[in-house]
């Protein structure tokens, strides 16, 4: 075996511990919790602050575990650019048009219950990847473009809910609901930057071999922590 050879191998290995570590650590957080520091620095704010809500959405979207484990979900398996643009802007779609209109109208869901079904999309989208459904219920799975919109509505969801959290100034709300949702755009692109750089170091056989099949499963195994995790706060809440 040669020397490239070698070294290819070692760093596949290593890629795939350090993404099994990466997918199974976020099962000890709950996503993206509304911080003493945010709250700070939203509290006695009115009017429009397009920096800080643009800084806001994107940090969000990046430390948002659940949001970039499907999002790694999402793009896997995707080749072309053009598939990758319409998916990640069916998320897009989903979660904009949630997250929007979930704070205008102060629903008021239970955000455990939503980040529950959040985790449960990571877990779907694991499933689907792995072609489970036809394996284990011998189906053709639901069409995938209507699942990341469905999918990416309840995404949506859970960030309008920490927004309220927050404690939102009507003066200015909708021009920082804008700005903040612009930011969760910007950090969606450069996570999806970083990742699409992971995924492109894969062997391709290696991607739709053993080291594919393990970091899906290991989106399952995320997605369903999140989702106990959630479901078990619920109860102690």
């Amino acid at each position: 075996m040669n020397a490239p050879r070698i070294l290819c191998l070692l760093s596949t290995k290593r890629l795939q511990g350090l993404l099994l570590l990466a997918l199974l650590s976020a099962s000890w957080a709950s996503a993206h919790n509304v911080s003493v520091e945010d709250i700070r620095l939203i509290s006695g704010k009115t009017g429009w602050h397009f920096g800080l809500y643009l800084w806001l959405g994107a940090k969000h979207m990046v430390t948002g575990y659940d949001h970039l484990l499907f999002l790694i979900g999402v793009v896997f398996y995707l080749k072309s650019f053009r598939s990758i643009v319409l998916f990640v802007s069916l998320f897009s779609l989903g979660h904009s048009l949630t997250l929007i209109f979930g704070v205008l109208a102060e629903l008021n869901v239970s955000p455990y219950i939503v980040d529950a079904i959040i985790g449960f999309s990571v877990i779907y989208k694991g499933f689907d990847n792995l072609q489970g459904f036809q394996t284990a219920f011998g189906v053709e799975p639901p069409d995938e473009r209507v699942a990341i919109v469905i999918f990416g509505l309840f995404h949506g969801l859970g960030l309008a809910t920490k927004l309220q959290d927050l404690g939102l100034p009507s003066d200015g709300l909708l021009a920082n609901l804008l700005s903040f949702n612009l930011g969760v755009e910007i950090g969606q692109i450069l996570a999806l930057i970083a990742i699409l750089l992971v995924l492109r170091m894969m062997p391709s056989q290696e991607k739709r071999g053993t080291l594919g099949r393990a970091v899906n499963v290991g989106l399952m195994l995320g997605g369903a922590s999140l989702m106990f995790y959630q479901l078990f706060s619920m109860q102690l809440a």
